[in-house]
């Protein structure tokens, strides 16, 4: 690939592109993010590629494998194009079908089209299904469009000309002005003002200034970054350099987790390709200005995504994190300025740049502006990737986008910020989506994780598990998380089996002040998150499993038991033949009984019981029902049906 050296050569070098590429053309796109991948999407790839071949169609119709869709629960995920229509849960073979008919524009495969959950009306048209309709995809929509292993499918959709501008037609002054005036703010967790950062970096001395993408993603069920990394790096490349003139940096650095390798392999790939180009490396576009990235793989730490601690590790050091007396932006990786942002918040800065902070701030609230990708994962009927414009309703999101709790089960809560933010209830789904919004709340937004809860779900045991996880990956160098957390689990593992006691509460109150005040950094500061906000709204929880040693969601495995029910049961033996623990007695014609000494608690009955009989019950705290007599365990048969 030859290298453009000027504006004119990128505009002209565009203008080819764009001479080669008919919009009217019919295509396919497949998405070959991780998790359509990991349901199959290359063998769909090579089978639609044999398909267009064998027909002599490969000329005519162009098979474009692309990043994450979003709707990652229902992939492979493959839209036709230019009529939109797309196709959920595609198998190979479904390719021949695929190509026969709908890439050829006779006819759409209902199948394969997205249900309407309750009238079963199919919806062809990507944009009509609900779960893309109420989204607003600035920053994550090129991503179902572009090769992120091609720099010309970037350079088609306007790629690098924000770069293009600033180096050419702003000044660095000018860039970190529109910056701030768009008032975004880090996508990573802290919401900073990302402006008043690079200002911070670029007023600050030292003798190299360095620009960081953090893309250590580390809250379960989390995969924001990792989409982006992998579906669109050119993107997130372009931003960095942007930062890097604004703040006169000439060096920056990818932290990217270890376990992305997909999202590692595409952004190595777009860095080679770029500096191909003369977008990224010496004299960049003829402007006289240098920049090089450096691609650093983390070891999987969960404190690492902390800054200090990221740029310890970027040293080559354990990554822990330090006091932050001074700013990272002022001193950070070698005590040298450095701006650390998160993949999102990089994202933006080229949409900023070419639309204008105006254009940016159209969607949000007061103090969160322009749109902010989330995880939305759980208990929830449409799960995956979701960009919606800040100030979106927790209701809205849940349900207009998500479609509700599945089975006809009723919302709880909804968890966001990741294992360090907070658990918000029914009666706050009117929250607008903010960060002060969600802080107030008792929760965060952190990087976008948005874990939905239904009326099963023990809030006691939530928090329970999220200080495991924290307690897990504290780096353990100060006292008040190390052993602030260790003892926070310790005393919420007890409430969740039956041992807790008066007082556990207060404890854990004053154990979340210390914590929050004392500890080095946010893990420890925001661990009690789980513990406060479930206390906050669902505080006769934790004191219905002190007081009265019991579970009111029927969840926590200590407090249950399983029984079944003799006007129930039709000894079909679903549940003796299913019991891994061998613990049900039974037989044909005989009712069947557990037993409370072999049962393990795995809930394995009580699924499998089919649900026309109901007969296996799941009790916490309930009397439990006297034992039948050999001879009552008979059932008298009268027909089939009984």
């Amino acid at each position: 690939m030859s290298r453009i050296g000027s504006p004119a050569e990128l505009e002209e070098f565009r203008k080819g592109i764009a001479a080669t590429r008919d919009p009217a053309k019919v295509g396919v796109t497949l998405c070959c993010g991780s998790a359509c991948l990991a349901s199959g999407s290359a063998e769909v790839a090579v089978s639609v590629e044999a398909e267009l071949k064998e027909r002599g169609l490969d000329a005519h119709v162009q098979l474009r494998k692309t990043g994450c869709r979003g709707f990652c629960e229902r992939g492979p995920v493959l839209v036709t194009h230019p009529d939109e229509v797309c196709y959920l849960q595609v198998e190979p073979g479904d390719a021949s079908e695929i190509v026969t008919q709908s890439a050829n524009g006779q006819a759409v495969i209902d199948r394969l089209l997205y249900a309407e959950p309750g009238t079963g009306a199919r919806i062809p048209k990507e944009s009509d299904i609900p779960f893309y309709k109420h989204q607003v995809r600035r920053v994550f929509g090129s991503n179902g469009s572009i090769d992120p292993k091609s720099i010309e499918d970037y350079l088609a959709v306007g790629g690098y000309s924000a770069l293009e501008k600033v180096l050419f037609r702003m000044t660095s002054d000018e860039v970190v002005e529109e910056v701030k005036r768009s008032k975004l703010r880090g996508r990573g967790g802290g919401g900073f003002p990302t402006g008043r950062k690079w200002e911070e970096s670029r007023k600050a001395p030292g003798d190299a200034k360095y620009v960081i993408v953090n893309a250590d993603e580390g809250d379960p069920g989390a995969y924001m970054d990792r989409s982006l990394l992998e579906g669109n790096p050119h993107l997130v490349l372009e931003g960095l350099t942007i930062g890097a003139y604004a703040v006169g940096a000439h060096e920056g650095f990818i932290y990217v987790r270890q376990e992305y390798p997909l999202a590692v392999e595409n952004v190595m790939l777009a860095i080679k390709t770029a500096k191909e180009c003369g977008l990224l490396g010496k004299d960049i576009l003829g402007s006289g200005f240098d920049f090089t990235v450096t691609v650093h793989q983390g070891a999987g730490a969960f404190v690492c995504g902390e800054s200090s601690a990221l740029m310890t590790a970027l040293e080559g050091r354990v990554g822990e994190p330090r006091p932050k007396y001074i700013h990272t932006a002022v001193k950070g990786v070698w005590d040298q300025p450095s701006v650390l942002n998160n993949v999102e918040t990089w994202a933006n800065v080229p949409l900023i740049v070419n639309q204008g902070a105006d254009w940016f701030g159209e969607f949000g609230t007061e103090g969160s502006k322009g749109t902010k990708i989330f995880s939305l994962v759980g208990k929830i009927t449409n799960t995956g990737l979701v960009e919606v414009p800040m100030g979106m309703t927790l209701q809205d999101i849940i349900f207009k986008i998500g479609g509700g709790i599945p089975g006809g089960r009723k919302f709880k809560a909804v968890q966001t910020g990741g294992p360090s933010g907070g658990c918000i209830p029914e009666a706050l789904l009117g929250l607008e989506v903010g960060f002060d919004e969600l802080t107030e709340a008792g929760s965060m937004m952190g990087s976008g994780g948005m874990i939905v809860m239904d009326e099963d779900t023990c809030m006691v045991d939530v928090a329970r598990y999220f200080l495991d996880f924290l307690a897990d990956e504290s780096c353990g160098k100060c006292a008040p998380c190390r052993e602030g957390t260790g003892q926070m689990l310790r005393i919420l593992t007890d409430i969740t089996e039956g041992r807790g006691t008066e007082g556990d509460l207060e404890l854990l109150e004053e154990l979340s002040e210390v914590a929050k005040e004392a500890s080095l950094c946010a893990l420890g500061k925001s661990a009690p998150n789980p513990f406060l906000s479930t206390l906050r709204y669902f505080r006769d929880e934790y004191e219905t499993h002190i007081a009265e040693k019991r579970c009111p969601a029927r969840s926590c495995k200590e407090l249950i038991a399983f029984h079944i029910d003799p006007a129930a049961c039709r000894a079909c033996m679903t549940c003796l033949k299913n019991c891994p623990a061998d613990a049900i007695d039974g037989g044909k014609n005989r009712i069947h009984v557990i037993d409370q000494d072999a049962c393990t608690k795995c809930g394995t009955c009580f699924e499998v019981c089919p649900p026309r009989y109901g007969a296996v019950r799941k009790t916490s705290g309930e009397p439990v029902p006297a034992p039948i007599l050999e001879d009552e365990r008979i059932i008298v048969r009268k027909s089939k049906e009984s």
